[in-house]
């Protein structure tokens, strides 16, 4: 195997930017052309493959348009450059998922090609064989290219990636995995057979560490996506269902067909675009927002700040419960409450528990419509659009699903996503209902279906509660897709453990059983829903792929 650079060679290309490819005994320079001429025959590789041996491509490319969009959480008028677009089928799928408000220019390394037939009208669509060619002098706030990394031209195209973005600009590469089992077999039947794959690809390590050289921050680098050719129907199901276990299981993870790359220029703080995200009137200023808080004062105030800057008009109240926090959260609320008639403070003694604060939060909630959310869920907000969509669409509650098919999970504890499969597997059996994931503290509720939730759980299993009700007692539930990355070291502590929480789980599973079949046990006050109570639509789960 070819290795990357030696560290002095690849500071050496930092600073003079000279163009070069890996070889096992270094750096060899190569004219430009070589190198344009790999980026050119990248993309034509990548198109062929897609073309013959991906059935599901246009499904695969929405899936990496919604992680694309969760990772980075795009706003509104926020730069994308898509680099070797092909014939677009993902620049379509983006161009769908970011609702046509994000400049997306899209560009291709075949100097004859022409604009493909089903591009929006909205993305700039150019071809060029160099870079930045006729991108010169412009810069983008993000950057996503698949399959394009190749040690013969990877640090002079990083080198291009890095003057393309602005300031704090990030991008996301899908890369092949080198290290997949069936890759591997066809790339040693392809020597076998004279039919050797002209791609030079690099592995994990290697690219944590020339991303790192070149002065990239933020870097990871996740094995992602278990859904590759061979493909059959059914092995698409299955595989699709498995993927975000496979994708945190160690050892089993590094067979993935991809790699998710993610790298961001300095500075490692930017200023967010000041925007509003409300567009539909029915929302106007009927929302309340309920965070259960403790020991946030790290989260609690910029949380507010950003929710004022996004859903300002939306917001008729913010109910914020400190949870018997022992650090500075209490002041932080009051001093908030003090700058904004529309924070509600609610301070609650021990015993503490996210359950209590939950219902004591639901029930001093008076707006048309609540939306819960947990005080590490900043960066989540551009997403919270997606719910208020559902709920206009006419369903009564919405929540983000961590576990649908377009949903990505980076930095998850894996015991806690064995418990989440497990116990939405059994649940699905024994109340004989269909969902995937209910139990994630994000979610947008109609006040008729808060009104009627009977919560008895002190602890995390309250989401359980919130999640499974509204279902069984009648109400449309939708299910969205909600990406998920794990919080940093700026970003406090969960307090989520998964043994100390799960009794909770089938103690509410078991209560729920005993209401929906035997109308009997502790819910059995809960009431369903009448026909028509709220918009008159069928009860049931929508989970939006």
């Amino acid at each position: 195997m070819l290795n990357v650079p030696h560290h002095r060679d690849r500071r050496r290309l930092a600073r003079r930017g000279d163009r070069g490819h890996a070889t096992g005994s270094g750096v060899v320079t190569v004219p430009v052309y070589a190198l344009t001429d790999t980026l050119a025959l990248r993309e034509r590789l990548r198109e062929a493959y897609w073309e013959r041996r991906d059935p599901i491509i246009d499904d695969r490319m929405l899936w990496r348009a919604q992680t694309f969009r969760h990772v980075m959480h795009l706003l509104p008028g926020q730069s994308i450059l898509e680099l070797g677009c092909g014939d677009g089928a993902f620049t379509r799928q983006l161009a769908k998922v970011t609702r046509g408000e994000c400049p997306l220019t899209a560009v291709t390394f075949d100097p004859d090609a022409r604009r493909p037939a089903r591009l929006p009208p909205s993305v700039e669509f150019l071809a060029s064989q160099l870079l930045p060619g006729v991108l010169e002098e412009r810069r983008f706030d993000f950057i996503i290219a698949h399959d394009l990394l190749d040690k013969r031209n990877a640090i002079w195209l990083l080198q291009q990636v890095f003057t393309l973005l602005t300031p704090g600009g990030r991008f996301l590469f899908y890369e092949s995995n080198p290290w997949n089992a069936i890759r591997r077999l066809r790339q040693g039947l392809g020597i076998l057979f004279g039919r050797r794959d002209p791609r030079l690809l690099f592995n994990r390590s290697e690219m944590y560490e020339l991303l790192s050289e070149l002065g990239f921050i933020r870097i990871f680098a996740v094995f992602n996506d278990f859904v590759y050719a061979p493909l059959t129907p059914k092995g698409v199901w299955l595989l699709r269902n498995l993927s975000i276990i496979l994708e945190n299981t160690a050892g089993l993870r590094t067979l993935s067909g991809a790699i998710l790359l993610h790298a961001q220029k300095p500075p490692p703080s930017i200023t967010y675009p000041r925007i509003s995200l409300t567009i539909d009137d029915s929302f106007r200023r009927s929302v309340s927002i309920v965070v259960p808080c403790h020991n946030e004062d790290m989260n609690v105030g910029s949380l507010v700040c950003r929710l004022i800057e996004l859903f300002d008009d939306y917001i008729h109240e913010i109910v914020l419960v400190n949870d018997n926090s022992t650090d500075e959260t209490g002041d932080v609320i009051e001093e908030l409450a003090r700058k904004d008639a529309r924070i509600k403070p609610i301070h609650r003694p021990a015993p503490g528990g996210v359950g209590r604060a939950l219902a004591d939060g639901l029930r001093a909630a008076t707006g048309k419509y609540v939306l819960s959310l947990d005080c590490d869920f900043e960066h989540l907000l551009p997403e919270v659009r997606d719910l208020f969509d559902g709920i206009a669409e006419g369903y009564d509650v919405a929540l983000g699903s961590r576990f649908s098919r377009h949903s990505v999970l980076l930095n998850y504890p894996f015991a806690k996503i064995l418990a989440n499969r497990a116990f939405h597997t059994i649940a699905r059996i024994v109340l004989i209902a269909g969902f995937r994931d209910l139990t994630n503290n994000l979610r947008l509720m109609r006040r008729e279906v808060v009104r009627e939730l009977v919560l008895l759980e002190p602890g995390f299993a309250v989401n359980a509660e919130i999640g499974l009700q509204p279902l069984l007692t009648g109400y449309r539930v939708k299910e969205v897709p909600i990406s998920w990355i794990g919080r940093g070291v700026d970003m406090g502590v969960s307090s989520f453990r998964v043994l100390k929480v799960g009794g909770g789980y089938w103690r509410v599973l078991y209560r729920l059983w005993l209401w929906r079949f035997l109308r009997a046990g502790p819910y059995r006050t809960l009431r369903r829903r009448l026909s028509g109570a709220t918009n008159g639509s069928t009860a049931g789960v929508t989970t939006a792929r």
